[in-house]
């Protein structure tokens, strides 16, 4: 089973640019799309053979997560059930046979650090649901965590210390979800591989320099663990400041 996760920082732009060509040739089984920046109806998805559940932020042009996904599944829903965090549009869980599906697009603390405070909120909500749904069955949470966890997965730790993405209050709610029993997946693969990378600003050349951050992810519930089969991080793939990553699993 195929899945793939990708920020494509504006549906209705990459729809325009390689977004058909990159599914049909990666022809994943599941695809979560966030920050689609649209409601559903603002423009045609056309992927015969996807169901679509659209999760859309009230605030129009903002946010927003998308999941494709060839097998219908047993339930959806939307958003955790908290109304503080439940108007932006940034989860959407699909209920499947052997896993729940967490398709999540998490808040960035923004520049000064302006959202902080609500991130650890959120994060610290965001893993009491998921702790919830553990209970029930095993999930798979993938999607922009904005969070590089350690100095391994960006360019330049020392410089972005105290920048958003890269906090220590971040990085420890990272560890809070992983210490709960969440694997990421990449790092399970290779655990020690440099340079490779999800995200890189627009300035500076930052994606011809790979000046980048891995802050795109799939954690598994350790119950998955003997399912994981690869993992991979698309860099070459363009058509947004994130690139697409691939978790493949033995069902």
């Amino acid at each position: 089973m195929k899945l793939i996760s990708w920020n494509v920082n504006g549906l209705r732009a990459v729809l325009k640019k390689n977004f058909y060509e990159f599914v049909n040739e990666a022809d994943p089984d599941v695809l979560c799309i966030q920050e689609t920046k649209m409601q559903e109806g603002q423009a045609e998805v056309e992927l015969p053979g996807y169901h679509k559940y659209w999760c859309s932020a009230e605030k129009k042009g903002y946010s927003g997560t998308l999941t494709l996904t060839k097998e219908e599944p047993l339930n959806v829903t939307y958003n955790m059930g908290v109304d503080k965090h439940d108007h932006e549009g940034r989860i959407v869980n699909c209920e499947f046979q052997d896993f729940f599906l967490v398709n999540v697009y998490v808040p960035n603390s923004q520049s000064e650090l302006a959202r902080l405070d609500y991130r650890m909120e959120w994060e610290d909500d965001f893993l009491r649901y998921i702790k919830d749904l553990e209970k029930k069955k095993p999930v798979i949470i993938c999607g922009d965590m904005n969070v590089a966890h350690k100095e391994i997965d960006l360019k330049n730790p020392a410089t972005n210390r105290k920048n958003a993405g890269f906090t220590d209050e971040e990085r420890e709610k990272m560890s809070a979800l992983q210490d709960a029993g969440l694997i990421d997946t990449f790092r399970y693969f290779y655990p020690d591989k440099e340079g490779v990378y999800s995200w890189w600003s627009f300035r500076g050349n930052a994606r011809k320099n790979n000046t980048g951050w891995r802050i795109d992810y799939f954690l598994v519930s350790e119950a998955l663990k003997d399912k994981l089969k690869s993992a991979e991080i698309l860099m070459d793939v363009q058509g947004s400041d994130h690139c697409p990553v691939v978790l493949e699993l033995k069902m």
